[in-house]
């Protein structure tokens, strides 16, 4: 199981490493909420979680069919909500290069939404994925 540590660094910052392979994320507040926005914010950290998460577990799925996701990449948009400050929802949009056939679409789509990141976050955060599928 992994462990981080997080250091606070000042002036709204945070260092965190991960223990067992010594990577370091910094995050910084979001200049609307009086940070210099120079990093991820630890809200961006959660939409990132949630994305990578989908796109690795997808990739072992493809491992395991013989299918090649190198290439497909992946855009995401968080929106905060206020009252309290909270993110309401995380947009993916998953882009695909090769062919794929129906059915393999649709297993990318199944086994997208078994993604532990996702399972783990409060039902009340809209998760929007939207996958195109191009040649």
């Amino acid at each position: 199981m992994a462990t981080i540590e997080t250091i606070c660094l000042g002036n709204l910052r945070t260092e965190a490493t991960h223990t067992q392979s010594g990577a370091k994320i910094q995050t910084d507040a979001p200049t609307d909420n009086n940070g210099k926005g120079e990093a991820f914010s630890p809200t961006d950290l959660v939409a990132t979680a949630l994305g990578s998460c989908i796109m690795t577990i997808m990739d072992m799925f493809a491992r395991e069919h013989q299918l090649d996701l190198t290439g497909t990449r992946m855009v995401t948009e968080k929106v905060m909500l206020s009252d309290p400050r909270r993110i309401g929802e995380i947009k993916i949009d998953i882009y695909f290069k090769g062919e794929f056939s129906d059915k393999q679409k649709t297993m990318l789509r199944r086994v997208a939404d078994t993604c532990p990141v996702g399972k783990s976050l409060h039902p009340d955060l809209i998760q929007t994925i939207t996958f195109h599928f191009e040649k």
